[in-house]
């Protein structure tokens, strides 16, 4: 155990929130937030208290002018300051906002997930498009670019332009319960979660299926890498990562890296390199270099399930927090 925590006591900073931690991001100013099921967000260095949604905060992105958006179980999408002030951005009723998304590219956008409507908003809260689906959006993805944005919603997913227009998204059929989305960096392919223990997966622009099986629980955690060659899922005993290049990933078997005791709960992908963070079930944290396949334990089991991890744009810094309320920031700088 103390060698499983030695980059923890040496480089980490510690804290104790007593509420689950449903996500966690770094904001354009390189600064934390953590949300929390007791509606909060804690901030910054020191994780100043800020209440902000009466009941669970569900959701959470950086707003691309600093500072945080968050969707909770009361209906409401908000914002937080950098200095700790909050605001109502929209009151979408009784739904909940149980997904949002940021693009802080040139135009930068928002997107929130409200039953079975897409909202997508200016930074400044305004409503842009409202994107009606068939079902209930169960994730968000927005391309590289912000041109498009990628939802996930049973029996399929869409992927929508994000300016004014009234074309219908392509048809990305695939019956089932589809739980999340991402988009490959190139925009050569999109993938889903799946309520089984699957992801399904179509190639852009045709459209041809993609399966990807095999998983002892469902991967709740999905991600590419940088260079968009790896897909890192979570949902087995190590990271799984499918190979999207010589013809990959199907009829290519996955690697897999980091086997741990538990399960991968979440998977992070480090920004600039071809890095991949994971929490376990039991709490183990640990990061994986893909091309050298070498592993560095970060955090030893034993507080809990990972439920929030995530790198800082710079990769210097990687967050996590768990369901028990355990939350810690790393530094990699200088290692």
């Amino acid at each position: 155990m103390s060698d499983l925590d030695q980059l923890l006591n040496q480089r980490g900073r510690e804290a104790r929130f007593g509420a689950y931690v449903t996500a966690v991001l770094f904001d354009a100013t390189g600064s934390p937030g953590f949300a929390l099921g007791d509606g909060t967000l804690r901030l910054g260095p020191t994780h100043q208290t800020i209440t902000v949604h009466d009941g669970a905060a569900m959701s959470l992105a950086a707003h691309p002018a600093g500072g945080f958006v968050t969707g909770g179980d009361d209906g409401r999408l908000m914002l937080t300051q950098p200095d700790g002030t909050a605001r109502e951005l929209v009151k979408f009723g009784s739904k909940w906002v149980e997904h949002v998304a940021a693009f802080a590219g040139k135009g930068p956008l928002l997107a929130a997930a409200a039953g079975k409507n897409l909202y997508v908003l200016n930074p400044a809260g305004e409503v842009l498009r409202t994107l009606v689906h068939p079902s209930t959006v169960t994730g968000i993805a927005f391309d590289t670019k912000g041109k498009r944005v990628a939802t996930s919603h049973y029996n399929g997913a869409s992927l929508w332009f994000t300016a004014s227009g009234s074309a219908a998204p392509p048809k990305l059929e695939w019956k089932g319960s589809h739980t999340g989305v991402a988009l490959h960096p190139a925009g050569e392919a999109l993938v889903t979660t799946m309520q089984e223990n699957a992801l399904h997966g179509w190639t852009l622009p045709e459209g041809k299926h993609m399966r990807m099986s095999g998983y002892p629980t469902k991967p709740e955690s999905i991600g590419f890498t940088k260079s968009g060659r790896w897909l890192a899922t979570a949902g087995a005993e190590s990271i799984v990562l499918w190979p999207f290049f010589g013809g990959g990933p199907m009829g290519k078997p996955p690697t897999e890296l980091g086997m741990g005791d538990g399960i991968v709960k979440r998977i992070a992908c480090h920004p600039q390199h071809e890095v991949v963070a994971a929490g376990f079930d039991t709490g183990l944290v640990l990061v994986a270099d893909v091309a050298r396949e070498r592993v560095l334990p970060v955090c030893g089991p034993g507080r809990g399930t990972v439920s929030a991890l995530a790198w800082s744009a710079d990769g210097a810094q990687l967050a996590f927090g768990t369901e028990d309320g355990f939350a810690a920031i790393v530094d990699f700088s200088g290692s």
